[in-house]
């Protein structure tokens, strides 16, 4: 069974069509929607969810999936703080990182997770930088992201493509083992250090991208990318 953990903050406009998409991914799973403390109404959506089950949620088909647990933040922590929640609730044998938003596209998740069902992989990073279409958007964000994946490259000794892409899969059981510290987008540098110091199997696999502007909702700013070079050196060397 596959664990989707889905942090949301302040994803409304999105939030049921990414929730349906999922749900049509035709394989054995659970949703674990974290919602750290939203106000523009994605808490009251979720609320209604809890409540009535995938049932509640328009042209969506249950069948598709084995349960939905949704859990409530009371204050607003961060992504990292969500997926440590979501993580320590996750019951399948693989734990996928979904966001709220439509920029990955959950028909993928078949491909994201096959490494790990085949056998190779303890851990899938999806790659935006591989092959796949992708929507073209901030320059200085791909100078960035490539800084970031190559500065944590050198220090994990991993030759990701794509370090800070949202799609990721774990076995469960590596996961949970791993005490996630950082409560917001230094995640993605802490987990990648740690599982590449667990010895776990990395692989990437392509996939689509449909990047969004901060007029349509996008949230990592500049100071989540200082965040993420402090988040490389603090894991780098703490052992």
């Amino acid at each position: 069974m596959i664990s989707l953990v889905i942090p949301v903050y302040n994803e409304k406009t999105s939030l049921e069509e990414l929730l349906r998409r999922v749900v049509a991914v035709d394989m054995p799973k659970e949703l674990i929607v974290v919602d750290d403390c939203s106000t523009d109404g994605s808490r009251e959506i979720l609320s209604r969810l809890a409540e009535r089950g995938l049932d509640g949620l328009a042209g969506a088909h249950p069948v598709n999936a084995n349960r939905l647990e949704v859990l409530f933040q009371e204050t607003n922590q961060g992504k990292g703080a969500a997926l440590r929640r979501g993580f320590g609730a996750a019951t399948g044998d693989v734990v996928v990182v979904q966001d709220a938003d439509l920029e990955y596209d959950p028909r993928e998740i078949p491909r994201l997770v096959g490494p790990i069902l085949d056998g190779h992989a303890d851990v899938v990073y999806g790659s935006r930088f591989i092959g796949e279409t992708r929507r073209v958007l901030y320059y200085w964000h791909a100078v960035v992201n490539w800084g970031l994946t190559t500065l944590s490259n050198m220090t994990s000794g991993l030759n990701l493509t794509d370090m800070e892409t949202c799609y990721k899969a774990f076995r469960r059981e590596l996961l949970q083992s791993i005490r996630i510290e950082e409560d917001r987008f230094g995640f993605e540098p802490e987990i990648t250090a740690k599982v590449a110091r667990a010895g776990a199997r990395v692989y990437e696999v392509p996939i689509s991208y449909h990047g969004r502007t901060y007029e349509e909702g996008k949230k990592i700013g500049w100071k989540d990318g200082f965040r993420a070079l402090y988040a490389i050196a603090k894991y780098s060397l703490k052992r």
